[in-house]
């Protein structure tokens, strides 16, 4: 396998200074944050909006906050240390309990990728026809590809602009006629509003589905261990981490980042709720399977235009989603087995965190041209993120508040308590979701 070329950085000319400058302080956050709204995400909002119409917006309204400050935390942790997750985890935490979250969160992640592609190849079969095998297994090919050949800079660049296709349900909103009075009444008031044919057990359901696609370990693991690359890749810069100055202004760059990024999946995940829930509720399509099924469902009550914004939509968050699952997995396994490890790397430099991005994509796709059922994929998906979210964002914790590792740049109190109670909540939205399993 070749090595990636290295690509020289574009001149920037003076007139262009700020928008680099903006476009420079957007990175690590903004595409986790779009990777949150993958395929599989999608169809868990889809199915929020057409069973329960306006019902479950307060819940993004919650996790927007809860959602900002864990994702703080991994950068940070990231940053200072110049490590990522699992290496952190590792000098908290036992051998044995390290191994058993890294190998839950591949499970989790291959899971969420076979759904994500199946949904990509509908997608494109709903739009221009084909065999739906063979393009799940081209979308798998292309996802390998495109993280083998490029470099860094490029895959960073690819997937920053991937972030605006996201923007295609905020355009869907405004096709259609959302009624924001009674949108503002049912969101604050769900209990009033409860559709006859839900129960509470749905409605819990719902919530804790919410919840964990929202708020995923992957997207710990891969801002940590994108901000530790970007630090590994400028070592002139290491010695400065420390200075007050220098760790005040990238700590502010990681603020701004995150917040914009978490406030543009939230904003497109309620984006999607009201746009299923003003058409595929209000005629009587409660039951959505998958992201695919979604879109197919908007065409005779939406239209033309706003089906194909919905499966453009799909394609391009699967394309930005699904290497963002697989180099989550394969920077956890290689940090655990001390192998190198970075999308800066070449494939001779880094075989182990490469063979983790082919084999994690390889069966997620091959899972995904079987016939799977997508609901059942999303619900395992969620229970094994639940269950190992909650003691990675505990280890999280410690790590931010451990003067051992973060020496002076421990996190603040107000930090602590966003933290604290996003922790919290996923651990509740866990026991509810065993409890509801069961």
């Amino acid at each position: 396998m070749p090595p990636k070329p290295p690509e020289a950085e574009p001149e920037v000319e003076p007139a262009d200074a700020a928008t680099k400058s903006i476009a420079q302080r957007l990175g690590p956050g903004l595409i986790t944050g779009a990777a949150d709204d993958d395929p599989s995400g999608i169809a868990t909002y889809s199915q929020a909006g057409s069973q329960f119409r306006f019902g479950l917006v307060w819940t993004l309204l919650l996790t927007t906050p809860l959602m900002i400050g864990i994702q703080m935390l991994s950068a940070r942790i990231g940053f200072v240390t110049g490590e990522g997750l699992a290496s952190n985890i590792a000098k908290m935490c036992p051998r044995w309990l390290t191994m058993a979250l890294v190998g839950a969160l591949v499970v989790a992640n291959t899971i969420n990728i076979a759904a994500d592609i199946a949904a990509m190849g509908e997608a494109v079969r709903l739009l221009a026809g084909g065999n739906r095998v063979l393009l799940v297994l081209a979308f798998g090919l292309l996802s390998i590809a495109s993280q083998v050949y490029f470099s860094y800079e490029s895959t960073v660049r690819i997937l920053k602009w991937l972030t605006l296709v996201l923007f295609s349900y905020v355009a869907v909103v405004l096709t259609v006629h959302v009624p924001w009075q009674e949108a503002a009444s049912q969101s604050l008031r769900p209990w009033a509003f409860m559709p006859p044919h839900a129960s509470a057990v749905d409605y819990a359901s719902m919530v804790v589905a919410v919840l964990g696609t929202t708020i995923s370990p992957y997207l710990f693991f891969w801002q940590a261990t994108q901000e530790a690359e970007d630090r590994r890749r400028q070592p002139e810069v290491a010695s400065l981490r420390k200075h007050p100055v220098y760790a005040a202004e990238h700590l502010g760059r990681i603020k701004v980042d995150t917040y914009a990024g978490m406030l543009i999946s939230n904003i497109v995940a309620l984006c999607i709720v009201l746009a299923t829930a003003v058409t595929l509720n209000a005629h009587g399509v409660t039951n959505i399977q998958s992201s695919a099924q979604a879109a197919e469902a908007l065409r005779p009550v939406a239209g033309e235009f706003a089906f194909a914004l919905f499966a453009l939509g799909i394609v391009g968050t699967g394309l930005l989603a699904v290497p963002v699952l697989a180099g989550s997995a394969a920077y956890a396994v290689s940090e655990v087995f001390g192998w190198r490890a970075g999308l800066s790397r070449g494939f001779r430099e880094a075989r182990g965190f490469y063979l983790i991005i082919f084999a994690a994509t390889g069966i997620g796709s091959i899972m995904g041209g079987l016939e799977l059922d997508p609901m059942k994929a999303l619900v395992w998906s969620a229970m094994v993120n639940g269950v190992i979210s909650v003691p990675i964002m505990v280890v999280m914790m410690w790590i931010g508040q451990s003067h051992r590792i973060m020496g002076r740049l421990v996190m603040s109190r107000r930090h602590r308590l966003f933290g604290w109670a996003a922790t919290g909540v996923m651990a509740i939205a866990v026991l509810a979701l065993l409890a509801t399993s069961l």
